[in-house]
């Protein structure tokens, strides 16, 4: 089926039915992700009673390399797999993961001489977070490349596309936080975690049925390329899948030393950005270099949203889970569930941000995309300097009201949707055509410096504990209101410097909006 095909057959919602097939897809995968996610810095400190600090950093580390791992799987898809292969390949690996997640073993115990884990239950949980990893890799950048691809140049329903892309992710985001934290923290880990492995094998089997809608650019670029040997009895298709559970171990190590990752990120994003800057100048006209070099910027721009809003996972889930009054009608919310409140705005905001971009293009009056990563940027500062107020008016340290907390993730979320979907489709929209994978991994490089900073930030907020709970809530809290503060105020810095550059990197995309 070609392209133009799969785009006149019948629509959802205004859209190519591929669409729907993504948006499902997406959505189960976004279960399974968010749901473990929802839980693990939770099951870091009460299960396996690491402290903050370590904590943190196993969080920072995961959620570094989740998004590291994209740029690879792009790559790869690029020139030897096609997105198709890459998605059912990193969605059978994501299945894998999430099962071994299951299986948590008993808890840890503190004794006389230290806190005492069981070491084999440690190493399947690092191996199973290593799985989900390289899954990962393989599935997310590729799927939003087979959205884009559903889309001719100049169509005007990009933007809309992945906006209501993003609100799919967001229903399963909405729906994994509740019912897979809610059966973690009330029936035990092994509920919650399973049940998320649930939902990414029932969205394998949606990808599967949906493959006639997605058109011939998620095939392999080169059948015969693919299919030649590297060995008499290995095609190169077999190595990449052998190299992968290779890497498979090489990151079930890393996870246990995670200072290299720290240094991995700063020597992998250097030699990418030389990528871009050297192919910008070197392969392209002048028009696709500066929307080369626009991306660029831009991405740079993202990583400060990104290592705010990553504190959702970290430090605010701890922060819900300690500072916050959570009883709400004679019951108590399990703070996992808060990490609902995002995706549900997204549920409830995406159409609206949908809608609302559409009708401002018609009248020529839809913000830039350097001014929407600006205002994304201006609102995740000023959610934590509400949060700061909130928790100031608070009687005590543990009864800091809920919808203070509510309120940061609601100016966050309306930050996202600035930012998320547009940075997707703008990635897509001013990228040379033949490089757009790993121009969208080069998006997830970012998110992945982004988690890892996210981290050093949840460290700085991080309390000292005994059996997973605060030893002075008074003095940790006053510590983290500090943290939320300083980083509020900068983002705002930021989001006035990016406005004001914004006419410049306006020019720099020669009329793609």
């Amino acid at each position: 089926m070609s392209q133009t095909t799969a785009n006149t057959e019948a629509l959802f919602l205004g859209h190519p039915r591929g669409l729907l097939v993504c948006f499902l897809t997406e959505l189960w995968e976004r279960f399974s992700y968010y749901g473990m996610r929802a839980l693990l810095i939770l099951y870091l400190t009460k299960h396996f009673l690491f402290g903050d600090d370590k904590a943190t950093h196993i969080f920072a580390a995961y959620s570094a390399m989740v998004y590291l791992m994209p740029v690879i799987g792009g790559i790869l898809a690029d020139r030897y797999l096609g997105a198709r292969k890459a998605v059912i390949f990193g969605a059978i690996l994501l299945v894998l993961g999430h099962s071994g997640m299951a299986l948590e073993g008993p808890a840890a115990v503190t004794t006389e001489t230290g806190v005492v884990r069981d070491p084999m239950y440690l190493q399947i949980f690092y191996f199973s977070l290593a799985l989900i990893i390289a899954g990962v890799g393989f599935l997310k950048a590729n799927i939003s490349t087979i959205v884009g691809s559903l889309y001719e140049q100049g169509d005007p329903r990009r933007d809309s596309g992945f906006t209501l892309f993003y609100m799919g992710i967001n229903i399963g985001a909405f729906a994994a936080t509740i019912l897979c934290g809610w059966l973690g923290e009330t029936y035990g880990w092994a509920y919650g975690f399973g049940l998320a492995g649930i939902g990414m094998l029932v969205g394998l089997a949606t990808f599967l049925r949906g493959q006639r809608h997605l058109g011939d650019q998620v095939h392999p670029p080169s059948a015969e390329r693919l299919q030649s040997r590297v060995l008499p009895f290995i095609s190169v298709e077999t190595a990449i899948y052998l190299t992968s559970a290779i890497g498979v171990v090489v990151i079930w190590q890393l996870m246990q030393h995670r200072d290299m990752i720290g240094q991995l990120l700063q020597g992998f994003g250097g030699i990418m950005l030389a990528v871009v800057v050297i192919y910008s100048f070197t392969r392209c006209t002048p028009v696709e270099r500066d929307r080369m070099l626009v991306i660029a910027a831009l991405v740079g721009f993202s990583v400060v949203f990104w290592s705010l809003f990553e504190q959702a996972g970290s430090s605010l889930n701890l922060f819900a889970d300690r500072y916050v009054d959570r009883h709400v009608l004679g019951g108590e919310i399990p703070a996992s569930v808060f990490q609902s409140v995002n995706p549900f705005f997204i549920f409830l905001l995406a159409p609206l941000f949908s809608l609302l971009w559409v009708w401002l293009a018609t009248r020529n009056l839809e913000p830039s995309t350097p001014v929407k990563f600006a205002l994304a940027i201006f609102q995740v500062g000023l959610g934590f300097l509400a949060l700061v107020f909130g928790a100031n008016q608070a009687e005590s340290a543990t009864s800091i009201g809920l919808w203070w907390l509510v309120l940061i993730y609601l100016l966050h979320t309306s930050g996202e949707l600035c930012l998320s979907p547009v940075g997707l489709s703008a990635v897509t929209k001013l990228s040379v055509p033949r490089v757009v994978g790993m121009m969208m991994g080069v998006w997830f490089l970012a998110a992945a410096g982004a988690g890892y900073i996210a981290g050093e930030i949840a460290r700085l907020t991080g309390a000292e504990t005994v059996d997973g709970k605060v030893v002075n809530a008074e003095v940790a809290l006053a510590n983290t209101l500090e943290v939320y503060a300083k980083v509020g105020w900068l983002a705002i810095a930021l989001a006035a410097v990016l406005l004001m550059v914004a006419p410049l990197l306006r020019r720099g995309m020669h009329g793609v909006r």
